[in-house]
């Protein structure tokens, strides 16, 4: 398989041509993709791939998933509006009924959800928006290694200094405190002495009235880092960081934009640590593959104005027709079940891996949403942790798609290779990813 630049192919020389600079995907994967089915890609020369990138987590149930082009078809042809700004439609009643039904019973009559427009840094804006007025105050608390999307305010929040750095009057009163990042602990201490510190110096900046940091108007987290390195959050931490946001009563916004709708295992990946955030975020695969991004909150903070927060292609329906088939197989029975027991098995061939090579680092994350951070095992830096080889994780990466995978990197220093298959991979095919990645590994640090 031929993965040079396509010098040959003047069709793909005028798409590079006219395209922005600043496109990604399609500086590696540079065939033409033509067609998708389940957990592969196919493109014009015929090569098929194995796809563990799913459109950044969006394609839950894959590409072209037969329920889902079905509810479309039958969408089309029902002569329902395809736009609507945000009228209230027979689809939409459906999918706002469901979006409300993935919640606890206890929680469902306290929550109300907004639409936003169709990218998931428009479920942050608004979230942002609506936790400003509700509370009248103008500061935000964020994380180290924190993706919410690439808008102005959005990215404000965003933990990565590159994308940043050229971007002048990024919103103000932003404020960083250290994500428990367990491989690359920031406070220099195990698991347990981690959440601990970490807690304690939130807690107490907080509420020194010398701290320089005002009472927030709302705190932003993601339960499972995803551009971050795809680092999960401790479920002690994220139970302390809720006690401490409803003792301070400071709204916690939980983003759920990657790591949710079944990503990790459980609907929410916050879940796990048995906490009630004052908000979730969800894109990605909430629509079904389809634009899609909501806030649901609790109606205590619905204080904000008609047309405080508008997009005219809010409420896409067509998005809510594929999204209302998704979650409905996403909730069957034994589904999730299966994404936790394929999470394991990939995540033990993943160990597997690192026994085999130094170069390997760490392996994390949880259900299907893992990660392989890549060192230089030769170099520490001064805090005596091994240098992220991000060179390497791209060469790998570039290695693996010439043999028919397609993983992403992210992380610091772009060194962590990153895992987003459709939940609907089976063991068969997770077992052939680890062999591409094996032979990958095996071919990049060999030094023979």
């Amino acid at each position: 398989m031929d993965t040079s630049f396509p010098s040959e192919n003047n069709e793909l020389i005028r798409q590079y041509d006219i395209e922005s600079n600043a496109r990604t995907y399609s500086r590696f994967v540079i065939n033409k993709i033509t067609s998708g089915a389940g957990t592969t890609l196919s493109d014009e020369e015929g090569n098929v791939y194995i796809d563990c990138l799913a459109g950044a987590g969006t394609l839950a149930l894959g590409h072209n998933h037969p329920a889902v082009i079905t509810e479309l078809k039958q969408f089309l042809d029902s002569g329902q509006i395809l736009h609507g700004l945000d009228f209230i439609t027979p689809v939409k009643r459906k999918f706002s009924e469901m979006i409300i039904s993935l919640f606890p019973m206890e929680w469902r009559d306290e929550l109300k959800m907004h639409y936003c427009g169709p990218s998931g840094a428009d479920a942050t804006e608004a979230a942002m928006k609506l936790f400003k007025t509700a509370t009248h105050r103008s500061s935000v608390i964020a994380f180290h290694g924190a993706y919410h999307g690439m808008t102005n305010g959005s990215m404000s929040l965003t933990g990565n200094l590159a994308i940043k750095g050229a971007i002048s009057n990024l919103m103000p009163e932003v404020h960083f405190f250290p994500y428990p990042y367990l491989y690359r602990n920031p406070y220099g201490k195990n698991a347990d002495e981690l959440i601990t510190i970490s807690l304690h110096h939130i807690y107490s900046a907080l509420t020194d009235p010398n701290s320089g940091i005002k009472k927030p108007a709302a705190m932003i987290v993601e339960a499972i880092q995803g551009e971050g390195g795809c680092i999960p959050a401790p479920a002690s931490w994220l139970n302390g960081l809720a006690r401490i946001c409803e003792e301070l009563e400071i709204p916690l916004v939980l983003d759920e934009i990657q790591c949710g709708i079944g990503r990790s295992g459980d609907m929410f990946a916050f879940e796990e640590s048995g906490i009630k955030p004052d908000a979730i975020l969800l894109s990605k695969a909430v629509g079904g593959g389809l634009p899609m991004s909501l806030v649901v909150y609790n109606r205590k903070y619905d204080c904000w104005k008609p047309g405080a927060h508008t997009g005219t292609f809010r409420g896409n329906q067509m998005a809510m027709a594929a999204g209302y088939v998704t979650l409905e197989i996403i909730k069957q029975k034994n589904f999730l079940d299966n994404v936790r027991e394929n999470g394991r098995f990939f995540k033990h061939l993943l160990n597997e891996l690192k026994l085999k090579y130094p170069q390997i680092g760490d392996v994390r994350g949880r259900g299907l949403m893992l990660g392989l951070e890549m060192i230089d095992p030769q170099k520490n830096n001064p805090l005596g942790q091994p240098f992220g080889d991000g060179v390497l994780a791209n060469k790998i990466k570039q290695k693996c798609y010439e043999m028919g995978l397609i993983v992403e990197t992210g992380g610091r220093n772009d060194a962590v290779i990153r895992f987003l298959p459709p939940l609907i991979i089976d063991k068969t095919l997770i077992s052939q990813v680890v062999a591409i990645l094996d032979t990958a590994l095996k071919s990049e640090t060999d030094p023979s």
